[in-house]
């Protein structure tokens, strides 16, 4: 599971878990193996690295994911407490006040279909809302935008339309 593509947005109104509420708690995620992180202090980036590109990401360079980390205002993993690696992750991006945008949405495949994804995804978007933000977007291949209509995320919400700037390729003669 990753996103990328198609921007999305959550209208805080839609909210469809109750705050403090997870599918699945903290101590559940612990017993069955995981450790929640929020920051990045233990995470080795060249495992996590090793996630995005096993989801279908292009490998990074470690020292861009380390920037790219380091201007990030909200981090959310997951660490698989037996190999002491990333297995879940997502990140969001801001001004702080009245917009973020969640990046980065991966989920080790070995690890998919248990719950990791939307673990991260309810707390990030929890912890953003308590902080007074409630216009959250993201992009998201199409294939995995079911996995985010049921967290409160919509496509085109009252036909607003994403647009990102992609710079024309000059033909090589």
């Amino acid at each position: 599971m990753f996103s990328r593509g198609i921007i999305s947005n959550f209208r805080t109104p839609t909210l469809p878990f109750p705050t403090c509420k997870y599918s699945i708690s903290d101590k559940d995620l612990e017993s069955r193996g995981f450790f929640l992180r929020r920051t990045i202090s233990d995470l080795n980036l060249d495992h996590l690295n090793s996630v995005f590109v096993a989801v279908g990401f292009p490998r990074r360079e470690t020292e861009k994911i380390k920037l790219a980390l380091e201007h990030t205002q909200s981090i959310l993993w997951v660490e698989h407490k037996k190999s002491q690696k990333p297995v879940a992750f997502a990140r969001a991006t801001g001004d702080g006040v009245f917009n973020a945008i969640i990046w980065d949405v991966v989920v080790d495949p070995s690890f998919q279909g248990i719950g990791l994804g939307k673990a991260v995804m309810e707390r990030l978007v929890e912890e953003l809302l308590e902080k007074g933000i409630c216009n959250i977007a993201l992009y998201s291949e199409p294939r995995v935008l079911g996995f985010y209509r049921p967290l409160g995320f919509v496509a085109d919400p009252d036909g607003i339309r994403g647009m990102v700037y992609s710079r024309k390729q000059k033909k090589k003669k």
